[in-house]
């Protein structure tokens, strides 16, 4: 880091509306704690420009690979990512330096006419790209006594929307915390229940990635770390990896607090893994103490992993094509 006073630091971001809503909100927050003038460096990944399904472009990373070059490169100083988009390897020149409070990790339901998911006519058409959805809303609405149809869609949220308004989709699903950094929350129709439709791993935290060099850099901005979104996002994380799946397979996972009155003394983690059509899906919990290190976090989700894969998770892994 530079640490002339007057030196903007450089922060790497896509250049989509919500990625430079939630890099505006970290850029605020690192002038603040760094009183440096802080400039967006908008940046196009491979995930951006392609038009092809997630899932056939492989996922895992087709947006960070070119904002992570920019930081090798010293073309920025630091980036912002949607946790969610992060592979789970990190590479060892690099380092998160912050997590900062997670937003809402739900599910967030845009139907016509107002409609909730429970109200949605049988047949509906859906509009979703993520095989982990997928797999639990064909599962949700069997338990509704309904089929649904998922519609493969991609785009920005104006786009994905848009298929609602034009009345070509009955509904979207898109992350509730996107709409909500886009100032946009009060479209959804529905807050999907984590107990029907487990998020994505990581779902709703970003991540503040810098040189693992940059002491200077790493130190300032792990002032915007929050250490129970860092163990709850790093627990999923671990779920995720030893499922070894990327996040283009029908993984869901949410670590959360469980307070005791006023103090947070366990933390529940959930996970799920389905087949696309919804008719199987393995849904196991554990609870356990809040992780105090990165190692136990690690640890609580390796362990539910394996519980999971004991139950028959891993033949449900192979369904990576859609």
């Amino acid at each position: 880091m530079n640490s002339r006073p007057d030196q903007p630091l450089r922060l790497g971001t896509r250049r989509s509306k919500l990625a430079m809503s939630q890099s505006g909100h970290v850029a605020e927050a690192v002038r603040a704690v760094t009183g440096r003038p802080v400039e967006l460096v908008e940046i196009t990944t491979y995930g951006d420009v392609s038009r092809e399904h997630l899932a056939q472009i492989g996922g895992t990373g087709v947006f960070v690979t070119a904002l992570r070059d920019a930081l090798a490169r010293g073309e920025v100083d630091f980036a912002v990512h949607s946790l969610k988009d992060l592979p789970t390897a990190q590479p060892d020149e690099l380092v998160i330096a912050a997590m900062p409070k997670r937003e809402d990790p739900r599910d967030a339901l845009v139907a016509r006419d107002g409609l909730t998911f429970e109200q949605l006519p049988d047949g509906a058409r859906v509009g979703t790209g993520s095989p982990r959805r997928m797999a639990q809303l064909h599962a949700y609405a069997k338990g509704l006594g309904k089929r649904i149809e998922c519609v493969a869609i991609r785009g920005n949220v104006d786009t994905r929307i848009g298929f609602v308004r034009d009345g070509e989709l009955d509904a979207v699903v898109l992350a509730a915390a996107g709409l909500n950094r886009i100032g946009r929350g009060d479209e959804a129709t529905d807050l999907l229940s984590v107990d029907n439709v487990l998020p994505a791993p990581g779902q709703g935290a970003l991540a503040v990635e810098c040189l693992a060099s940059d002491t200077e850099l790493i130190a300032a901005l792990g002032q915007l770390d929050d250490p129970y979104t860092r163990a709850a996002v790093t627990a999923e994380r671990a779920l995720l990896a030893a499922l070894e799946a990327g996040c283009s397979a029908p993984v869901g996972a949410l670590a959360d607090l469980l307070a005791d009155g006023q103090t947070v003394n366990e933390m529940r983690l959930r996970g799920v893994v389905g087949t696309l059509d919804g008719s199987t899906l393995v849904q196991l919990s554990t609870t356990g103490p809040v992780p105090q290190s990165y190692d136990e976090a690690m640890a609580l989700g390796r362990e539910l992993a394996d519980e999971m894969l004991a139950k028959g998770a891993a033949g449900l892994m192979g369904e990576r094509s859609l």
